[in-house]
């Protein structure tokens, strides 16, 4: 009962916008902010550029709130607002732009003198930890976009097959094919790299 009001409560704000109290919007994605941004973030890989994306997807929404339709989630519309956003940016970006999606920000930083001197203080566990976490990254953003865009909303982003399908466009079908294949192409690229990374007599569990 608590999800229908909760849907119910949005409608009813989303009239009231729509009828003149344009300020109501502000409340309306409230709850949405940090999302948006974490999702800019991860196709754009770069804070002002996701900042900038998560500013233009409120405008558009915004603008195009009375073309929004009660058969989907707000959010799920709002994400895919979004999710058109980082395309249209990536689109934008020549090939040495591109190229610069594969490599994490700051990857050297752990290298410099003022840190080497604390190494032997810095546990294994945890040091291996952060190379794993820099290999999914890695891995991650080679995938083709169709298949990363898949993988961040089930798989990161958490939403339901439905809530996928809808923000991006697609059948469900298509949403269970192209997640199979992204965890299929991770799982290959990724099973050589973290057998070099973890100790050989460790088996790896992922939690």
């Amino acid at each position: 009962m608590a999800g229908s009001t909760e849907v119910r409560d949005e409608a009813q704000m989303i009239a009231k916008i729509l009828g003149g109290d344009s300020q109501l919007f502000h409340e309306l994605i409230r709850p949405y902010e940090r999302r948006v941004y974490v999702m800019a973030l991860s196709f754009l890989r770069n804070e002002a550029d996701a900042e900038d994306a998560a500013q233009e997807a409120f405008l558009k929404a915004f603008r195009n709130l009375s073309s929004f339709r009660g058969e989907a989630k707000f959010g799920t519309w709002l994400v895919s607002i979004t999710l058109n956003e980082a395309r249209s940016r990536i689109r934008s970006r020549d090939s040495i732009k591109m190229e610069s999606l594969d490599e994490p920000p700051d990857d050297q930083g752990h290298t410099s003198p003022a840190l080497l001197r604390d190494w032997k203080e810095i546990p294994s566990e945890a040091l291996e930890r952060k190379e794993i976490r820099l290999l999914l990254q890695r891995a991650i953003t080679a995938l083709p976009l169709i298949y990363r865009e898949v993988f961040q909303l089930r798989d990161i982003e958490q939403l339901s097959v439905n809530e996928a399908a809808a923000a991006l466009g697609i059948s469900i079908a298509a949403v269970k094919v192209r997640l199979h294949r992204a965890r299929m192409m991770l799982q290959k690229k990724l099973a050589p790299e973290l057998k070099q990374v973890a100790p050989k007599k460790r088996r790896w569990a992922w939690s």
